[in-house]
């Protein structure tokens, strides 16, 4: 008998490689699986301007990146969008859309919500802007499971049903199913963190884990095998970090990174 039921998750036509250049922007979640490929040494540039909740400021950060230095979006090989919310924020002398509020009186803004072809116009113009610099980059688009209580739960379900939509009317992207993992397969509050509304980290390490089974390719797959062990020694905490034994062990070790290194030329540690 089957106790839970699994989500598909589809093959998104590409793989990402060893050590390939990779942009992360969007919520929280994205802080997060952006984190687990930095430190299996993928080049992941991780929401660089802070944490973007919607769409429009997703495209904000794609436009601020473009202006500092266009060569970085040439480079990247893939990209990834995590929606968190529809709710936009606007500065009401201005009119102009706010990344962040940086704590200033909520009197001086107006929140609206963005409609679900707004959604998608937003992450269509980011993903044109990629494919300016770089016509063969991949794009994955996935929504964040952590539920906005301030919204009221409702509303917040709302809010990831715009986005949910929005993501079909997007051309040139895959989808991830963060969102549905969490909620149609983990359905339980083991697997939330204590304030019950963001992932665990055990929730975040499943989905990293469903992520990489169909989105890297063979040769990314055993560059991780290959580096594990180093990456265990190289946070090993040495008892006596000044003695004969610990020097022999990180030498070896350094003589096996320089061999991985010369296997994976784009790998640094």
């Amino acid at each position: 008998m089957e106790f839970r039921t699994i989500v598909d998750v589809e093959d998104p036509g590409f793989r990402i490689e060893p050590c390939e250049e990779m942009l992360f922007v969007g919520s929280c979640f994205a802080d997060n699986i952006g984190a687990r490929f930095k430190e299996e040494k993928f080049r992941a540039t991780v929401n660089p301007f802070g944490v973007m909740y919607n769409p429009a400021s997703i495209l904000h950060t794609v436009e601020r990146l473009s202006l500092a230095d266009p060569s970085i979006l040439g480079s990247l090989r893939t990209a990834f969008f995590t929606l968190g919310t529809n709710h936009i924020y606007r500065l009401k002398e201005t009119g102009e859309i706010v990344d962040n509020c940086q704590k200033r009186p909520q009197s001086l803004f107006t929140e609206e919500e963005l409609t679900v072809d707004e959604c998608a116009n937003y992450l269509q113009k980011a993903i044109d802007i990629l494919r300016a610099a770089n016509p063969d980059i991949h794009v994955v688009l996935t929504v964040s499971p952590i539920r906005y209580r301030k919204y009221g739960y409702h509303g917040s379900q709302l809010s990831k049903a715009t986005l949910l939509l929005a993501t079909r009317q997007v051309a040139g992207a895959s989808y991830f199913p963060a969102y549905e993992i969490i909620n149609d397969e983990l359905r339980d509050y083991r697997f939330y963190a204590e304030d019950m509304l963001h992932p665990s980290s055990q929730a975040v390490e499943y989905i990293w884990q469903r992520l990489s089974e169909v989105y890297l390719s063979d040769a990314a797959k055993q560059f991780i095998k290959e580096w594990q062990p180093l990456k265990a020694a190289l946070n090993h905490k040495p008892f006596n970090p000044e003695s004969q034994e610990y020097r022999i062990f990180m030498d070896k070790t350094m003589l096996k990174i320089a061999e991985l290194q010369k296997k994976y030329p784009n790998f640094a540690v």
